[in-house]
């Protein structure tokens, strides 16, 4: 069984390869996304390194000259996504999209160089990278802090990753809609509208990506101009956990500027991230820049924070937090409470179980010491495979596939898993 759902896995990823980079799965998503990249990269480096190293640095081409690494790349035209890169309007050579995603990448390369087979190349190819990483951990402490807290804030939802999540609905109620025109979604001739984002919010990410334009994509003036600035745990633990993994690399490689830099990045960040802890929830919960206050939302963006290493105790309660969890649902990590009001086990982030948040989160578990859930979020995620196939996401209660099918992260995940089992899930 097991070698048969990795060969699954590595025909969904063929079919979505495109050569230089991957697509999320066909027709749904047609370009080469940010993150998805970096996570896909994990699961190819187990047959093939050298495609796994070339999919990063297919992103990494088209950094920006401040740092900046977007969410999009459009590298051939397709009428199938909105919004397009006419909609975007960022005057690049190949067209990207003007905002970013989580920085997962130095994570993916210290781990893809860890286990490299082919040290040499490894090294050359790492070492390539480094500089080109670091410039974007950078370009965030620069233009996403500009206080100096430690902690960066997003400016548009679809930077979390985690588009319509409920931390982001009392922010967003603030971004108006009056002067978006009419715009046609293509998403939802791919999948169910029931499981995607509703045009109401919609509407508000357009708003912002047209206020971001207006100001010519000046990443030193986004920040503040954005009535949305939320400050995510999940967020921030990706670029802690991939400061620190940078540096680890970085010292092996002798490149001791780029691991001092990044060491401080990560430790002021571990630091600086308990300010966003919830008692009374058990878990961390997001910072609302613009209210001043903290947003009281059990999210997964919450218990993602467990990738980077937090204290001892409060990864012993993000477990225990978990835990709760698993009374009402089935399968694990839901991405809302399924007892809070505002669940919607169907729906995008609201609810469904993304097999990508649980790899992160159980890595961080099993760093932490916290086995034993480790192992029971592995379990589920090859049962949700064996019951729904390599869905995009999967309803918590009834493992229903939801959003895209065939999807590459998704995939990229169960060779993850499966290779990195001790004892089959």
């Amino acid at each position: 069984m097991k070698q048969e759902l990795i060969e699954k896995a590595r025909a969904v990823i063929a079919r979505n390869d495109r050569g230089h980079y991957t697509v999320p799965t066909h027709g749904l998503y047609p370009f080469q996304w940010n993150w998805d990249s970096a996570l896909s990269a994990l699961g190819i480096a187990h047959f093939d390194e050298t495609r796994a190293w070339t999919e990063i640095e297919t992103l990494f081409l088209h950094q920006w000259e401040d740092g900046k690494v977007p969410h999009i790349i459009f590298h051939e035209p397709d009428d199938g996504y909105f919004p397009g890169p006419e909609v975007w309007a960022t005057a690049r050579n190949v067209p990207t999209s003007g905002i970013t995603q989580p920085p997962v990448t130095g994570f993916a390369v210290r781990r893809i160089f860890d286990r490299a087979r082919d040290k040499a190349m490894a090294e050359k190819r790492a070492r390539a990278l480094l500089p080109r990483i670091h410039g974007w951990h950078k370009w965030f402490y620069r233009n996403r802090d500009p206080q100096g807290t430690g902690l960066v804030a997003i400016i548009h939802p679809w930077e979390s990753g985690r588009d319509n999540s409920v931390d982001w609905d009392d922010a967003l109620a603030r971004v108006p809609t009056e002067a978006v025109g009419d715009f046609q979604r293509r998403d939802t001739s791919h999948a169910n509208p029931a499981h995607r984002p509703t045009d109401e919010q919609y509407k508000r990410y357009i708003w912002l990506v047209q206020h971001f334009r207006s100001l010519g994509w000046d990443n030193s003036k986004l920040h503040d101009a954005s009535p949305f600035r939320m400050v995510d745990p999940d967020f921030n633990a990706i670029l802690i956990r991939s400061c620190s993994d940078l540096a680890d690399l970085a010292e092996r490689l002798g490149e001791s500027e780029i691991a001092v830099e990044s060491r401080e990045f990560a430790e002021r960040g571990i630091k600086a991230i308990d300010s966003l802890w919830h008692e009374g929830l058990g878990q961390y919960v997001c910072y609302d820049r613009v209210a001043a206050k903290l947003i009281d939302s059990p999210s997964i963006g919450g218990i993602l924070a467990t990738f980077c290493a937090v204290p001892k105790p409060r990864a012993e309660a993000l477990a225990a937090r978990i835990a709760k969890l698993g009374e009402s649902a089935r399968f694990m990590v839901p991405s809302h409470d399924p007892t809070a009001p505002e669940y919607d086990g169907l729906r995008y982030w609201r609810g469904p179980v993304w097999l990508i948040v649980n790899y992160m989160i159980s890595d961080g578990l099993k760093v932490a010491g916290q086995d034993a859930m480790a192992r029971r979020i592995d379990a589920d995620s090859i049962r949700l495979i064996e019951k729904g196939g390599f869905a995009e996401y999967y309803d918590p209660v009834t493992a229903e596939p939801c959003g895209g099918s065939n999807f590459t992260w998704t995939a990229a995940m169960v060779i993850e898993i499966l290779n990195s089992e001790k004892t089959p899930a």
